[in-house]
């Protein structure tokens, strides 16, 4: 077992690079980026870091030097001949040729682009411009980067003795969460911390104490290095970014309240009817549901990933019913900001009702909190998201308004559009 805390104590960036692979990325993205390939390759996307806790201030703890040079590591990388064969050879959710043969010779071709970086005040700009299919595979690397740039640059004082209790004590969290984890019955959860790690190390070890800890109870992991590595399924469908596009494609309000029912139906045909998961929250999911066509209740599952989670699963519930759907046989995959105790809490109150699945993500792979002065090592609340397409700005409104994206008006827009009513902001943590 890697030796985690000298590794800290001694790396450099050479030894340690950030990001070391292509498949150092989370699986939602090869899916979704083999959609756009199909579909939208040429349509021009920007993408930009936002960092919702600006109490954290990136730019006087993050050297740009050292930043721009893990970026640009990032540009040299290229899909492996091994890495290659993963992709083309795998069974991937019980299907083989999960990819088709032209999108793999795009991905051994594909190089990370160019991107904008500049220090504005005490945060970062750092944007992503041009063809959607090479700026959507920056999302989560450059999140990874800067995640643990900040880890590192809390660390980078501590001695030896220090790191070695540091991740002692680290361990010791995440086994004992496991420990009532465990103890749930009929628990299915992944995965999902690739994008707010502390740092790829960690989340390696994570994983694997997963796979000890939680044997078949664990579903594997949605970062496709480590799953290819480790031997576990890599996990994941798709995200918001997709009717995001789509939406700001669209040419009147007509295609927009139309655009997320073209997402999932260009989703089906691509994957032949399998990993049919959708995320309603994008525009609000009350909407979502009460709007969509009579096929998408054919669909496996939703994912919950903004808002109360209980509230949100029992709307989709009902919704399930009242379509003369067997909710019981349906699945409900929970994703926003879990821990032990909220998914204790949803396991009780969903378990008979319904299938159900989690994503653990930043509190698995990030749990630092109380370990250094400050909380300097807490976990913060930064994404990557779509800001522009073809030059017209993309939205996101989410079940929780604190996370929504937008330029205001635009937003307006889209309230209306969806039929979106007043929400109530919930903290946003990570």
């Amino acid at each position: 077992m890697t030796d985690i805390a000298t590794r800290v104590y001694n790396h450099t960036w050479k030894i340690d690079p950030i990001v070391r692979s292509v498949l150092d990325t989370d699986f939602y993205k090869l899916l979704m980026a083999q959609t756009i390939f199909r579909r939208y390759r040429d349509v021009r996307v920007t993408f930009g870091i936002l960092n919702r806790s600006t109490s954290v201030k990136l730019g006087s703890m993050i050297d740009i030097g050292e930043l721009k040079e893990q970026l640009d590591h990032i540009r040299t990388l290229a899909l492996s001949r091994g890495e290659s064969t993963f992709l083309r050879g795998n069974m991937f959710y019980g299907k083989r040729q999960m990819f088709s043969p032209d999108f793999i010779q795009w991905l051994e071709e594909f190089r990370f682009p160019q991107y904008h970086l500049e220090k504005r005040g005490d945060q970062y700009e750092l944007l992503f411009e041009g063809p959607w299919i090479e700026t959507t595979m920056w999302e989560v690397p450059a999140l990874a980067v800067v995640m643990e740039l900040h880890s590192r640059a809390v660390t980078k004082g501590l001695g030896k003795f220090e790191l070695q209790v540091l991740y002692a004590r680290a361990m010791t969290r995440v086994w004992e969460k496991i420990g009532r984890l465990k103890k749930l019955p009929g628990l299915s959860i992944a995965d999902f911390g690739t994008r707010r790690r502390h740092g790829f190390l960690w989340q390696d070890w994570c994983v694997q104490a997963m796979i000890e800890g939680l044997g078949k109870h664990f579903l594997g992991t949605s970062n496709c290095l480590i799953a290819m590595r480790r031997e576990v399924e890599a996990i994941g469908t798709n995200a918001h970014e997709l009717p995001m596009v789509y939406s700001a494609l669209a040419q009147d309000d007509r295609e927009l309240a139309a655009a997320p029912y073209k997402v999932l139906a260009d989703w089906q045909e691509d994957y032949d009817g399998n990993l049919r998961i959708m995320l309603p929250d994008t525009y609000g999911t009350k909407a979502f549901l009460e709007r969509s066509p009579d096929w998408v209740t054919g669909w496996t599952g939703a994912r919950i990933d903004s808002g109360d989670p209980i509230a949100g699963g029992e709307l989709v519930l009902d919704w399930w019913r009242r379509r003369g759907a067997d909710a019981s046989k349906k699945l409900l995959i929970f994703s926003d900001g879990l821990d032990v105790e909220s998914i204790e809490r949803i396991h009780a109150h969903f378990k008979g009702k319904t299938r159900i699945g989690y994503g653990w993500g930043t509190l698995l792979t990030n749990d630092f909190r109380g370990f250094v002065p400050d909380d300097g090592l807490d976990p913060f609340s930064i994404v990557c998201k779509v800001i522009a397409v073809d030059g017209k700005p993309a939205v996101k409104l989410s079940d929780n308004p604190a996370k929504a994206s937008g330029p205001r008006e635009e937003i307006a827009r889209y309230r209306r559009v969806f039929d979106v009513p007043e929400q109530v902001s919930m903290p946003v943590a990570v």
